[in-house]
């Protein structure tokens, strides 16, 4: 796909608004050196690429960071991780995973090896059964975060005051973004939308959006499981009626169902914001993704 501002021209002839970027390379490939702790650094391995971007972020020079999947191929949820990656997450000093039942590959791994285990989900206040894309909070961005830190400190205590000033640069970061959320908010407070699948969740909550998704398709989706044809009339009939004012589709999974309520929201003139569950590799950090969905969504309000 492409970047967001191809995108979103694209999306003006077609009335919709995407917004994924092409995935590219393997699940298994990575961003440094992932083979033990190296002489001054800290080798630190994630099981997705949203929190091993932010991992870098927060360690700079000191940390090797690699992430196991990064590409938006690949489906976090039935991901089967080969022997190279749990000995990955084994041999790493400091090991990140999302929690939430989203990756328990990479909990169970992690929990069996010598690392330092950052649970995200667990670090923001969430547990197994909650929606698992909590790289969406700004709550649970930030609380993870530190306990980031906290394990890099842990890991390196002479180089403590270093992640320190690294947490303070990304946290300023991160208060930007909630103050473009908060004024962004005076626009999209109350505004309806309806998601073929709940990835954006905790993002529109924060930007005060209304969820219309039908109570039965969301619990099917979130299920893995097939919608009713009744679940799929209401959600159409919704877009149809202009009961939904913009649909949220993850393109990660797309099925005909996904196709049929794209197709109704496009003969409604209802805008369509794609998002993906991986963060697409036109981006450079889980802030400057969510700052570009933060945008497109600006853009239909």
């Amino acid at each position: 796909m492409n970047h967001l501002q191809k995108t979103l021209a694209a999306a003006a002839a077609c009335a919709a608004l995407l917004l994924t970027g092409t995935a590219c390379g393997s699940a298994n490939s990575t961003d440094g050196n992932a083979n033990g702790k190296t002489q001054n650094t800290i080798t630190v391995v994630a099981s997705i690429n949203q929190w091993g971007t932010l991992a870098k972020e927060l360690g700079g020079d000191l940390v090797e960071v690699s992430s196991i999947i990064h590409s938006t191929n690949v489906e976090a949820h039935d991901y089967e991780p080969t022997t190279a990656d749990v000995n990955r997450l084994h041999k790493a000093t400091v090991a990140i995973v999302n929690g939430a039942d989203y990756d328990s590959w990479a909990v169970k791994g992690a929990a069996n090896g010598k690392a330092t285990v950052v649970n995200a989900a667990e670090a923001g206040g969430k547990k197994d059964g909650d929606n698992p894309h909590v790289w969406f909070s700004a709550n649970v961005r930030t609380k993870t975060a530190d306990a980031i830190t906290a394990a890099y400190r842990e890991a390196m205590p002479a180089k403590a005051s270093e992640f320190a000033k690294l947490n303070k640069a990304w946290q300023a970061k991160e208060h930007e973004l909630e103050e473009r959320i908060d004024k962004n908010k005076e626009a999209t407070n109350g505004m309806t939308y309806g998601a073929t699948e709940s990835v954006a969740h905790y993002l529109a909550d924060d930007l005060g959006m209304v969820d219309r998704t039908p109570t039965g398709y969301a619990q099917a989706a979130a299920n893995e499981s097939e919608p009713t044809p009744g679940d799929i009339t209401q959600f159409t009939n919704a877009l149809k009626n202009k009961r939904i004012s913009m649909l949220i589709f993850n393109p990660q999974e797309a099925n005909e169902t996904t196709q049929q309520i794209t197709a109704a929201a496009k003969k409604a003139n209802v805008p369509i914001l794609e998002i993906s569950e991986q963060m697409p590799s036109s981006y450079d950090s889980l802030l400057d993704w969510m700052s570009a969905i933060v945008s497109a969504i600006g853009h239909t309000s």
